[in-house]
């Protein structure tokens, strides 16, 4: 009976028997346990979690560093100073911090707080180099519109200028004109001048690369321009001041868009071989520069 007892108080479980009391010769009994061991996981300790969050900061930190030099790299700009951020200290403790994870956790408190200096040494530098990448990109924006605004200013000042100077020829033609015909019979009267372009008035191919060829002499551009410039108007227009793209709308020698900006060159943009190349060549000198720029960019890109 003593066994018996012994054997319930080891399972936790009385006994069940199979036999009557009175015959414990034949007794049996079930010595088999309810309860099953449950074995419980120990939870990390705060050194344990301090090192855990330190490591996932410094994989942070690395990953930054890369990433600013790549956008460094990818600007081609200049930033006034190293694009390289050295993360090899900072490695090599995340590395001894994580061997450590093995070792009992009063180990950790020294590793963690040589990591995490580490991880802000790094973060000091990524942020350094992210504040000099963004003022070269600001500084280079501001390069491209001042830029863009002088080319436009000089386009429109030379424009005015060939404009005025048109108009100039124009009316001395004019007046020239109406001299002649008051010495004629009838006395007819003299008409109002009107605005044109100027040019010899022949729009046959040869008499638009003439008017084209006088008009580059007095930007002071030689005849390695007029190559440029042959070349690419015999691409857009072949030299026909009447040609058209029905597709785009594109008119003249040029092939403005539309054809009426030429106006600004003279009324008489339709008719007249010169006023177009007078508009184009503003046109290119605004944008391009010169002729040699605009045939570049057309055979880079297919237009100018």
């Amino acid at each position: 009976m003593l066994g018996v007892v012994a054997a319930a108080a080891l399972t936790g479980t009385a006994p069940a028997a199979t036999a009557s009391p009175a015959d414990l010769s034949t007794a049996t009994f079930s010595l088999t346990s309810s309860i099953t061991p449950t074995v419980l996981a120990a939870a990390p300790g705060p050194e344990k979690v301090q090192a855990t969050s330190a490591e996932t900061a410094a994989s942070t930190s690395i990953q930054a560093a890369a990433t600013v030099q790549n956008d460094i790299a990818a600007s081609g700009l200049d930033i006034g100073q190293p694009a390289t951020v050295d993360t090899a200290a900072l490695q090599q403790a995340t590395d001894r911090l994580e061997a450590a994870s093995v070792l009992p956790e009063t180990f950790l408190p020294a590793l963690t707080e040589e990591v995490t200096a580490a991880s802000a040494a790094v973060d000091q530098r990524v942020a350094e180099l992210r504040g000099g990448l963004d003022a070269a990109v600001a500084k280079k924006a501001e390069e491209e519109a001042a830029e863009k605004a002088r080319q436009e200013a000089e386009a429109a000042k030379a424009a005015a200028a060939e404009k005025a100077a048109a108009e100039k020829a124009a009316a001395e033609k004019a007046d020239s004109s109406s001299s002649s015909n008051s010495g004629s019979s009838g006395g007819g009267g003299s008409s109002a001048p009107v605005a044109t372009g100027g040019g010899s008035g022949d729009n046959s191919v040869a008499g638009a690369q003439a008017a084209a060829r006088d008009m580059l002499a007095s930007r002071g551009w030689g005849d390695d321009q007029m190559s440029c410039l042959v070349s690419l108007w015999n691409k857009e227009s072949g030299w026909n001041y009447k040609a058209y793209n029905s597709g785009s709308g594109a008119y003249g020698i040029p092939q403005a868009l539309p054809g009426s900006k030429m106006s600004s060159a003279g009324a008489d943009w339709q008719t007249n071989a010169a006023t177009q190349v007078s508009w184009g060549l503003g046109y290119i000198s605004g944008r391009y520069g010169t002729p040699c720029g605009a045939w570049g960019h057309s055979q880079s890109t297919g237009w100018y």
